[in-house]
């Protein structure tokens, strides 16, 4: 990535989440764009982290030892030692747990930020002194709760899909002539993924791929089952190919029941496929029904039913909310975009003048 101004700063990364969740995506995405500008980083992730190795092929240095211990102590302890040792002028805490394992004396040794991907207790980023919210909404609750203005940033994700070739569907057991609905998101309840298979049964022309993993795979294949509609749902697991699942799908659909932010949104932007969303926090924010994508009622059978359809019938919609969404996209969203904003942060909060 050229032709980005990248401050003299030298950045600790600490992401301590774990499996493929959103956060842990983005951070890594984000650690990658700063490792193409040419900005001098290294982070402290888990051993099991799933994108360590391809960290570490683009020439990052991944610390994985003071996560290999068990206790919190004790990988404080050692997250301490990486911080003396590199001597960073920034720690930056990729959520809550990061943040907690952030030994108290680091703010005389660096600059500390907290990265929010929700809205999470303060308490645990006491040892913080910058916050970063991923929407305007959450900036703003935490100078709600008391940070002050000045030390309080918005800096939105962006997608990290790729151009890709439709996947095959004979290869996911799909007919051709079959309407593809696409979810990307952890299986879980907060997803509202149990909406959307009850919505399936009133839409007998559409299969639904689910992309993700997590802990109602189960009951959503029984849910299914007992709907009906088993036959028609594939569950495809983690998939690193959400450009090619993009391209062959009619709809991608977001019917989270909680979501702050939700950076399908951007990967259904940025991939032009047409966005139907529930409203929840971050769709309500970002989605304008009708113009960039369709927007309908949490847990709303019905409502989310009509808006399908609606985008799978009428051509001229759906031609109109994915310009509104690609010109959405390009205007704010792109790679290149964030990461100099991530790059003019760092400066600005360590480069004197």
């Amino acid at each position: 990535m050229s032709g980005l101004d990248v401050p003299p700063v030298r950045v600790l990364h600490i992401m301590a989440g774990r499996g493929n969740g959103g956060a842990e995506l983005y951070s890594t995405d984000v650690i990658l764009s700063l490792q193409h500008a040419g900005l001098s980083q290294c982070v402290v992730m888990r051993p099991d982290a799933p994108r360590a190795a391809e960290l570490r092929a683009a020439g990052v240095d991944v610390i994985t030892d003071p996560l290999n211990v068990p206790l919190a102590m004790m990988q404080r302890r050692r997250v301490g030692r990486e911080i003396a040792r590199y001597r960073p002028d920034i720690v930056h805490c990729w959520l809550r747990r990061a943040a907690e394992l952030t030994p108290p004396n680091t703010g005389r040794l660096a600059q500390v930020i907290g990265w929010f991907g929700n809205y999470k207790d303060l308490r645990a980023f006491s040892h913080c002194r910058w916050f970063v919210g991923c929407t305007p909404d959450m900036a703003d609750s935490m100078q709600a709760r008391g940070v002050a203005a000045e030390h309080v940033a918005y800096i939105p994700t962006f997608p990290s899909v790729e151009d890709a070739a439709p996947v095959s569907r004979r290869s996911l057991k799909t007919p051709d002539d079959a309407r593809v609905l696409l979810t990307l998101s952890r299986l879980h309840e907060a997803k509202g993924l149990e909406t959307l298979l009850r919505a399936l049964r009133d839409l007998p022309d559409c299969y639904l791929w689910m992309a993700g993993d997590g802990p109602l795979r189960d009951a959503l294949g029984d849910l299914a089952a007992t709907l009906g509609v088993a036959s028609r749902v594939r569950f495809l697991g983690w998939r690193t190919d959400r450009g090619a699942l993009l391209a062959a799908a009619e709809v991608c659909v977001l019917p989270s029941r909680y979501e702050p932010f939700g950076t399908v949104i951007l990967d259904a932007w940025s991939a032009r496929a047409p966005l139907v969303a529930c409203a929840s926090a971050g769709p309500r924010a970002h989605v304008r029904d009708g113009e960039n994508g369709m927007l309908v009622p949490i847990d709303d059978v019905p409502a989310l039913t009509h808006a399908l359809r609606a985008v799978l019938d009428d051509p001229a919609l759906r031609a109109r909310i994915v310009a509104g969404g690609y010109a959405q996209y390009r205007a704010r969203y792109t790679r290149e975009a964030v990461t100099q904003q991530w790059l003019d942060y760092y400066r600005r909060i360590c480069v004197p003048g």
